[in-house]
C-alpha cells in the first residue's frame, strides 16, 4: 500500500498536469479499470478440481484483496488531487480599506469603489478575496458594517470593519478594571464591544466630585450656594481609555489631569505632586487633524491629546506616559487587520496562510502642512517594517512602550510577510509622484505626528499609487494572476 506522503506528492503532481488542461480522464480510466479488476476477480468461479479450485480460490482472494487496496489509493490519489488543485487556486492576501475618500465621501459611495466592490465579488456574490476595513472613526462596528454593505451589497460582518479602538481588544489586562472612558456618543457601548466590564464617563466623575468642574459657570454657581453632594465612596479610577476628542474640553481636561494626580481618587490631596505614579492611559486615533466639509482641516483626537500632555507636563515637569497607543499608525493596529483578515479566509474556506496584504490609504493634499500626514501609508510601511523584523526580534527596542504589541491568546498566528501601502488619489484631485513634496525656500518644516512615532519622510511614500481604489483593485488581480469580472 502506498504511504500517504506518496499519494500526496503524486496527487499535487496530478493536480499541477491538470492544472495545465490535463483533466480528470486517467485517472477515471485508472479507477475504472481496478474496479473491473475487482469485479471480474468476484465473478470467477473455476471448474477444476476440488485441490485446485482451493489454490486458485487462496489466489484469487489474494488479488481481490490487492486490487481493493489500488482501488482504495486511487480514491485517496484522487482526493488529495482534488484538494490540492482546490488549495492551489486560493487566494493567500488580503485587501484593507480605508472607508472615508477611499470608498466614499460622507455617506455616499464613490463610482470608482463600486465598480471595484462588483470586481470583488464571484458569480454568486461572495468576496472572493479577504477583506476589512480600517478607519480611525470611533463608531459602532455594527453601524458602519451595516452602512457598507448597503453601499456595496456585499455581506460585511462588524468584524471586519477595525475602528480606532477597535485593537483594544487585545489589552485584556485592563477589561475588568474600572475605567474612564473619554469620547462623545456610545462610549459605553462602544467600550463594552472592546471588553471593557467596568466604566465609568466624565459625568460620573463630575456628579461623584463636584468641586472639580470650576471652568462650568453653571457648576460654580451651585457650588457657591452649596447646592451640592459629593460621593467619596465613588471607586478610584484604575485606568483612563480616550477613544476620541469630547465635547467640553476644558472639562475633560481637568478632570483628567485630576485623576492623574491623585492616582484615579481626586479627593485626596497628594503628599507630594512630583511623585505620584501615573495611572495607565490608552489613546486610540493619534490624529491631529481631519477633513470634514470645511476648506481646512478640523481639530482631531490627537489635538485633544497635544493638549492633555502639554498640560501634564506644565503641572509636573513629567512625560505623560501612555500604556498603549491604538489606532492607525500604530503597529498594532494593522496586526490586527491580519488576525481580522486571518479570521475572515477562514471563514470562507480558504487553508492557505496570508502572506501578503495590500492598504488602500488615501492622498489628502492639506495646503498648510508641508509633510502629507497621510497615517494610512506611513502605518502600512511601518508596519511592513516590523514584519520583516519580527523573526529577529518581534518588538524591536526602538519602539516605545506605548508602541509595543501585546501577547494575546486570541490573535492568529502571524503568517504575513509583506504589508503593500496603495495610495488612492480622493478622484477629484489626481495624484502626481511630482507633487509628494513640494516645497519652496519658505517652507517650514512641520512634523503633524504624534510624539512617540517618530518623523520618517520616507514611510511617506506608498509601494504604489493608483487614481482611485478601481484602478488598485485591477493591478492587484494583475499581480496575483486573478480573474476579475
Amino acid at each position: 500500500m502506498f504511504s500517504r506522503s506518496i499519494v500526496y506528492s503524486v496527487a499535487k503532481e496530478f493536480a499541477y498536469h491538470r492544472s495545465r488542461t490535463l483533466n480528470t480522464l486517467l485517472i477515471t480510466k485508472c479507477t475504472i479499470s481496478a474496479r473491473n479488476l475487482v469485479y471480474s476477480a468476484a465473478l470467477f468461479r473455476p471448474t477444476t478440481s476440488d485441490s485446485e479450485n482451493k489454490s486458485v480460490k487462496i489466489k484469487t482472494k489474494k488479488v481481490q484483496t490487492r486490487i481493493r487496496m489500488i482501488t482504495y489509493n486511487l480514491d485517496l490519489f484522487s482526493n488529495f488531487a482534488t484538494n490540492a488543485d482546490s488549495q492551489s487556486k486560493q487566494v493567500n492576501f488580503g485587501i484593507l480599506f480605508d472607508v472615508d475618500g477611499v470608498l466614499a465621501r460622507g455617506s455616499t459611495p464613490l463610482d470608482p469603489a463600486k465598480k471595484a466592490m462588483a470586481k470583488l465579488k464571484d458569480a454568486n456574490g461572495n468576496l472572493k478575496v479577504p477583506v476589512a476595513f480600517v478607519t480611525n472613526a470611533c463608531n459602532r462596528s455594527a453601524d458602519k458594517a451595516r452602512q457598507i454593505q448597503n453601499w456595496f451589497d456585499i455581506n460585511i460582518t462588524p468584524e471586519q470593519v477595525i475602528h480606532a479602538p477597535t485593537p483594544a481588544k487585545l489589552l485584556k489586562e485592563f477589561h475588568s478594571k474600572h475605567t474612564l472612558v473619554i469620547g462623545q456618543e456610545h462610549r459605553k457601548e462602544i467600550a463594552a464591544d472592546l471588553g471593557f466590564t467596568n466604566t465609568c464617563i466624565i459625568e460620573d466623575i463630575k456628579e461623584a466630585y463636584p468641586l472639580l468642574d470650576m471652568v462650568d459657570h453653571a457648576n460654580r454657581a451651585k457650588i457657591a450656594e452649596g447646592n451640592y453632594t459629593e460621593n467619596p465612596n465613588f471607586p478610584r479610577v484604575d485606568v483612563v481609555l480616550l477613544i476620541g476628542e469630547p465635547c467640553r474640553w476644558e472639562t475633560d481636561l481637568q478632570l483628567i489631569i485630576d485623576l492623574l494626580l491623585t492616582e484615579g481618587k481626586p479627593n485626596i490631596t497628594p503628599e507630594d505632586l512630583f511623585s505620584v505614579p501615573q495611572i495607565p492611559v490608552i489613546a486610540c486615533n493619534m490624529d491631529l487633524v481631519f477633513m470634514a466639509e470645511a476648506c481646512m482641516p478640523r481639530f482631531g483626537h490627537g489635538a485633544f491629546l497635544l493638549c492633555l500632555e502639554s498640560l501634564y507636563k506644565k503641572i509636573t515637569g513629567r512625560e505623560l506616559h501612555y500604556k498603549n497607543l491604538v489606532g492607525k499608525p500604530c503597529e498594532i493596529t494593522y496586526r490586527f487587520a491580519e488576525h481580522t483578515v486571518s479570521k475572515i479566509a477562514k471563514q470562507m474556506g480558504i487553508s492557505k496562510p496570508i502572506k501578503r496584504l495590500y492598504f488602500f490609504g488615501l492622498y489628502t493634499p492639506f495646503f498648510y502642512i508641508s509633510d502629507n500626514p497621510n497615517v494610512d501609508i506611513v502605518g502600512a510601511n511601518l508596519y511592513d517594517r516590523f514584519i520583516k523584523r519580527k523573526d529577529s526580534n518581534a518588538n524591536s527596542i526602538d519602539l516605545p512602550v506605548s508602541r509595543l504589541i501585546p501577547e494575546s491568546d486570541i490573535l492568529n498566528e502571524q503568517t504575513v510577510e509583506s504589508c503593500h501601502s496603495m495610495l488612492v488619489g480622493t478622484g477629484v484631485y489626481k495624484f502626481k509622484p511630482e507633487d509628494e513634496m513640494k516645497s519652496t525656500s519658505d517652507t517650514i518644516e512641520v512634523y503633524h505626528g504624534h510624539r512617540d512615532i517618530a518623523h520618517e519622510p520616507e514611510l511617506s511614500k506608498p509601494h504604489k499609487y493608483v487614481h482611485d481604489v478601481y484602478e488598485g483593485i485591477d493591478y492587484i488581480f494583475r499581480k496575483e494572476g486573478i480573474e476579475g469580472n
